[in-house]
């Protein structure tokens, strides 16, 4: 089976010839530049600084040298902006703090102060920064730049779509091209098109716009998700009217070359609970979410992919009736996250991609041999009657000991008869 054909019969529910495997395809199934750094010497390629191919949290690019190695399926395209607004071209050598070497854009500045590295919107240091990397860390946070809103101040809903805009030619051309790139792999193409991140945290500080405006400081979003519902349903309403206008124009010009949608990025779970109730998903968010589902599932061949981390065992119902086709990242070390409770309750009507390796426990404090047990015990759970991509529980982080990763490749490798 070619990468396609493999990840297209798992995500049918059948069991395909060997697992199908995403490493580094989307914003949330990636892997640190630094840890990118470490796996190329492993394997004896060469030396070269690794491109930062989303800098919010310094993922690397997973190149064909490693992709081949890997004999990864999923190939991932994204928009012609990074989270800060800089524009993908120019990538040029700059150093971090941990003393890599990585490719950032030329547009990329940043300016050092007591320890901490600061970034800003576009690149233009004329204006606040965007987001902060502390002292000792490997990824940037966001910074707030707007002010609370007062609870009856009058509130222009266009603020907060701001960012939403309907494709250009130039735009269109650019996904074409990139697309087009993607199908000739023959691997799975999964595209993140942009627009379609309902309330997604991460992007509602605005951390691509100079001079962000509306509802935007992170505590007063959530409550206004609960003060003002009916003006965050019509933000999202709106929002997603642009985005289908979006996904038509893309799907004329090269909607063949596409797979899976990256719809949202939203997370509804913490470590052991939700944000919100199933009634509150369906009836704040669900509408958007049907409207984008059920364009793509009408029109296209696609399925739909829906990020969230945490306990969402009790949200699953609510994902599948909102027409997800896909869950990520499945964190089993989360409150009522069994997975053989998720694959047997959902597992006939939701695939999983993800839910390979703990991440917070096992990759990044376990033993070797604790890595492999788990991923050869996750890898049959999920992968039973098909219905899975192995992919981490969300991205590998920078300090993750390299002997774990490398127990959890071989064994990926030796698993799939490679």
């Amino acid at each position: 089976m070619t990468g396609k054909e493999r990840v297209q019969t798992v995500l049918s529910h059948r069991e395909a010839d060997r697992i199908a495997l995403d490493l580094g395809a989307t914003p949330v199934t990636g892997i640190h530049v630094k840890m990118i750094a470490g796996l190329r010497q492993h394997y004896g390629l060469d030396n070269r600084p690794v491109k930062v191919i989303e800098p919010f949290q310094m993922l690397g690019e997973v190149d064909d040298e490693l992709a081949a190695i890997w004999n990864i399926d999923v190939v991932g395209v994204g928009g012609k902006t990074d989270m800060f607004g800089h524009q993908q071209i120019d990538f040029t050598e700059m150093q971090m703090p941990w003393g890599q070497t990585v490719l950032l854009p030329q547009s990329f500045r940043m300016k050092r102060d007591k320890g901490n590295i600061y970034v800003f919107p576009q690149g233009d240091t004329t204006y606040s920064p965007t987001a902060v990397m502390p002292e000792g860390g490997y990824f940037f946070d966001a910074i707030e730049r707007t002010p609370v809103t007062e609870m009856d101040a009058a509130l222009n809903i266009e603020d907060n779509l701001e960012e939403f805009k309907v494709m250009a030619d130039a735009d269109l051309l650019y996904w074409q091209e990139r697309l087009t790139k993607a199908r000739a792999t023959g691997r799975a193409v999964i595209a993140n098109i942009g627009g379609t991140g309902f309330g997604d945290i991460a992007l509602v500080p605005g951390l691509n716009l100079k001079n962000p405006k509306g509802i935007r400081a992170i505590a007063d979003w959530y409550i206004s998700t609960v003060t003002r519902s009916d003006f965050i349903r019509e933000i999202f309403d709106r929002q997603a009217d642009i985005a289908l206008q979006n996904l038509e124009k893309v799907n004329q010009i090269a909607g063949d070359c596409i797979d899976i949608l990256f719809v949202c990025g939203t997370d509804f779970g913490t470590q052991g609970s939700q944000f919100c109730s199933p009634e509150t998903l369906t009836e704040l968010y669900g509408q958007a979410y049907r409207k984008i589902n059920d364009w793509v599932h009408r029109n296209t061949g696609w399925k739909t992919f829906k990020h969230s981390c945490g306990a969402i065992a009790p949200l699953m119902e609510a994902f599948i009736d909102c027409g997800f086709d896909i869950i990520n990242p499945v964190q089993i070390n989360a409150a009522g996250m069994d997975p053989y409770y998720l694959k047997k309750s959902f597992g006939d009507r939701i695939s999983f991609w993800g839910g390979g390796i703990d991440t917070q426990r096992v990759l990044q404090l376990g033993t070797p041999d604790q890595v492999r047990y788990q991923v050869h015990q996750l890898c049959e759970i999920f992968g039973a009657g098909g219905g899975f991509v192995f992919n981490t529980i969300h991205n590998v982080q920078a300090n993750v000991p390299i002997e774990n990763a490398i127990a959890l490749m071989d064994t990926l490798c030796d698993m799939r008869g490679q």
